[in-house]
């Protein structure tokens, strides 16, 4: 098969153009979106176009040591943009989900890498850099809601939770209903989209390998593995960061402690 032909900027200005629609809904319907739409769009490409550049020189020096570092700085990035879309406080929560993101979607990396593709070098930029983005990029959403879900309905039904410990119910058994809840709330999304795949939606791994000349078969196999260690990545990520921010959340009571939660 023939990669894909290349977009010419006068070509990708046309796609621009395609954000007339939005904006001119946001303008007729009042829906005060075209400021944010600006920001976003720009944003991306800016974000993108700068991701290309050092794309390029990762993949030329392709050095282990520079690989991982930029991994962590990715998770680094995904943590702080966790932290910023939920009302969590950053002094709280930023290092225990930093380390729940390194641990869960670090070890599901290194298997996709080293188990799955089963490259000599699975700390290649081409693999390194590029899937742990997706793994990254993908679990974000499933942790915010997560973990957000969780502590969020800790303090909106918080009589619930002294009752279960006044009843003589251990702190594990009496958060374990809030835990349930929260895994459900970031689990079952993703799941429902697994369900459609290839029905409703083509995804962007499989659609990006297909375009790129590689062969249906070898790109749905690609999708498949990166779609289930993209779930694991989810589960692992939102059960480690509960855990890891269980420790600074309550107090030696085990009394939800009130600065956790961003007044703005």
């Amino acid at each position: 098969m023939e990669a894909a032909p290349d977009i010419s900027i006068l070509r990708l200005l046309a796609a621009y153009g395609l954000l007339l629609v939005p904006l001119a809904l946001s303008v007729f319907a009042r829906l005060g979106l075209h400021k944010q739409l600006f920001i976003s769009a720009g944003r991306m490409t800016g974000q993108l176009f700068l991701m290309s550049i050092l794309l390029i020189y990762l993949f030329q020096w392709d050095h282990a040591w520079l690989n991982i570092l930029w991994v962590i700085v990715m998770i680094f990035f995904a943590c702080f943009s966790a932290m910023a879309n939920s009302r969590l406080s950053f002094k709280r929560f930023l290092f225990p989900v930093f380390m729940a993101y390194f641990v869960g979607a670090g070890m599901v990396l290194i298997f996709f890498n080293g188990v799955i593709v089963a490259y000599d070098n699975i700390f290649t930029a081409r693999l390194m850099v590029v899937v742990g983005g997706m793994l990254l990029g993908n679990s974000l959403n499933s942790t915010i809601i997560g973990i957000s879900n969780y502590y969020e309905s800790i303090r909106k039904e918080n009589k619930r939770y002294l009752y279960l410990l006044s009843l003589g119910a251990k702190q594990q058994e009496a958060l374990l209903p809030f835990f349930r809840d929260a895994m459900h709330a970031a689990m079952k999304p993703f799941m429902a989209n697994m369900a459609t795949m290839g029905l409703v939606s083509l995804p962007g791994m499989m659609t990006g390998q297909i375009l790129g000349g590689a062969n249906p078969e070898t790109a749905i196999k690609y999708q498949i593995a990166i779609v289930l260690a993209i779930f694991t990545a989810v589960t692992l990520s939102v059960a480690l960061s509960v855990y890891f921010t269980s420790r600074r959340a309550f107090d030696p009571y085990g009394i939800l402690k009130k600065d956790l939660f961003r007044i703005n």
